[in-house]
């Protein structure tokens, strides 16, 4: 039941967060009361989904649908490029952890249901594209890391998200 989620479940989650976020060249919000509660809303909508979607959008429940936005979404780094924090302020750029800049507003950038199946069928179809490569080309949805192999890799070297994060590119 969501709400169920004790202190040491966030406080395990912060940790771990914390140790993959410096390690891929990222920060959390700096403000930990704040960031504590969006880690409990995102164990909320993993005991919810099975997954754990951005605290501040609405999730589906469809996976295949809100891969989008499992943390860290496919939209933290442009979000982050543009406003200095992703939409949820989960993350944010060196500069708003230093307080050398404020976060700004961050919009949403997630399409809507219609566009986001729209763009499922495009990917789909690319996928099916021939081409002169040995392999296909793999690129995660997340970070835009690419890899040439048969199968798209369990875990992104760079931003460390799941296999179901990538999509074929080539």
């Amino acid at each position: 039941m969501p709400g169920t989620v004790s202190d040491g479940e966030v406080d395990r989650l912060m940790r771990d967060l914390e140790v993959e976020v410096e390690a891929g060249g990222y920060h959390l919000n700096p403000d930990r009361e704040f960031t504590r509660d969006l880690v409990r809303g995102l164990l909320a909508n993993r005991e919810r989904y099975g997954y754990i979607s951005c605290p501040c959008r609405l999730a589906s429940g469809d996976r295949d649908d809100d891969l989008d936005i499992i943390c860290p979404c496919d939209y933290r780094d442009p979000d982050l490029a543009d406003y200095g924090a992703c939409y949820c302020a989960l993350y944010v750029t060196a500069d708003v952890e230093r307080g050398k800049r404020a976060a700004a507003p961050v919009p949403e950038r997630r399409p809507g249901p219609a566009e986001r199946k729209r763009q499922r069928e495009e990917r789909a179809l690319v996928g099916r594209a021939p081409g002169t490569l040995n392999y296909p080309v793999w690129r995660c949805r997340v970070c835009g890391y690419l890899c040439a192999r048969n199968e798209p890799p369990e875990t992104c070297p760079i931003c460390r998200v799941s296999r179901d994060r990538f999509e074929r590119f080539m």
